[in-house]
């Protein structure tokens, strides 16, 4: 097969857990005889600097020619701690995921059992944990009319029930695949926007008689969250609920570092880690690549290369299992290893399995 990537390694730890997903790539690529391609493009305070746009034309021109974009990370505290700046890096992937229509995220949650005592939920609760979050990606308060001055300010959180059907179709099919188990999750006691996704939601569930679908507000789930993660299957939401939710569950495997995601739907689907740019790191070679390259994995999958997906996970397994861990997840007395010995290992097994 032949696989033209986009790489968008953007800011901070970018570029070094970049340069590991493309050699965990290439290491893959080369064993089942894949040929790939590269090009590499600017995304937001790397792009901003150069050219004063997060997503220029240059780079979505470059995404939208390629088969998938491998992407990092963006952010830079230049930016956080300047309220009144027009122009942010985080623009640049809400723009890339407009303008590429890419309406689901989807962010698998897992644990590894070497590493349940990195969790800071206790063993017996996230022992066994495994569940799908769907997150409607490009609409809600994220994307709807915007108004502020130094009084007043509000953003619209507004949905079409074409938006809400295309979600929660993704939703199902995923549940399908799984345990047959969907949790719809809203605020429809408040909200409006939320009536709307959960009268359409009623409306669909009797097409998929073999998947039990329950609702729950998104207060209860994340509670739920905490005290029982087995209880879910697959989670599908709104933007922003979706938003918090998501990083709520990444932190119940031990570390950010270790979860990957993608970004479907009409265009170019779009990998990325679940982590920032955590720009305080860049350059010290401390940053987990586990999520960048689990991005991979599911970009091979996305393709049905199941076997390839396999091998980079049963690769990243073993690299838990033997103690090749950066700092964040090494054990207290053992060795930490950076960044690119992480990746360098996983690349030689992958090669030599």
């Amino acid at each position: 097969m032949k696989l033209k990537i986009a790489v968008l390694p953007g800011d901070g730890i970018g570029p070094e857990i970049s340069a590991v997903g493309v050699d965990v790539m290439s290491a893959v690529c080369l064993k089942f005889g894949h040929e790939v391609s590269y090009e590499y493009a600017l995304c937001g305070a790397a792009a901003i600097d150069a050219v004063g746009n997060p997503f220029p034309p240059e780079t979505y021109e470059i995404c939208k020619n390629s088969d998938a974009v491998l992407f990092s990370a963006v952010g830079d505290p230049k930016f956080d701690n300047n309220p009144n700046a027009k122009v942010r890096p985080e623009q640049g992937l809400l723009a890339m995921r407009k303008q590429l229509g890419l309406f689901a995220n989807i962010r698998p949650v897992e644990t590894f059992e070497c590493l349940l005592d990195k969790s800071p939920l206790r063993r017996e609760l996230v022992e066994g944990a495994d569940f799908i979050c769907v997150r409607e990606l490009t609409g809600g308060m994220y994307f709807g009319e915007k108004y502020e001055s130094d009084d007043r300010a509000y953003d619209t959180n507004a949905y079409t029930r074409h938006e809400i059907e295309r979600i929660l179709k993704v939703a199902y099919e995923y549940a399908q695949r799984r345990k047959k188990h969907l949790t719809v999750v809203d605020k429809a006691n408040v909200l409006a926007s939320s009536r709307l996704w959960r009268k359409v939601a009623q409306e669909m569930a009797p097409k998929y008689p073999d998947v039990n679908t329950d609702y729950m507000y998104v207060d209860n789930a994340a509670m739920r969250l905490i005290q029982e993660p087995k209880f879910f299957d697959v989670m599908v939401t709104e933007n922003t609920f979706g938003d918090i939710l998501t990083d709520e569950g990444s932190v119940i495997s031990g570390s950010m570092g270790l979860l990957p995601s993608a970004s479907v739907g009409e265009g170019t689907p779009v990998f990325e880690p679940i982590h920032g740019s955590w720009p305080q790191a860049a350059g010290k070679h401390i940053a987990n690549p586990l999520a960048q390259i689990l991005s991979v994995a599911m970009l091979f999958e996305y393709f049905n290369l199941k076997e390839e997906g396999a091998c980079i996970r049963r690769a990243v397994q073993a690299s838990l299992d033997q103690g090749i861990r950066t700092p964040d997840l090494a054990l207290p007395g053992e060795k930490a290893y950076s960044t690119e010995e992480v990746g360098a290992w996983i690349a030689d097994r992958i090669s030599a399995e």
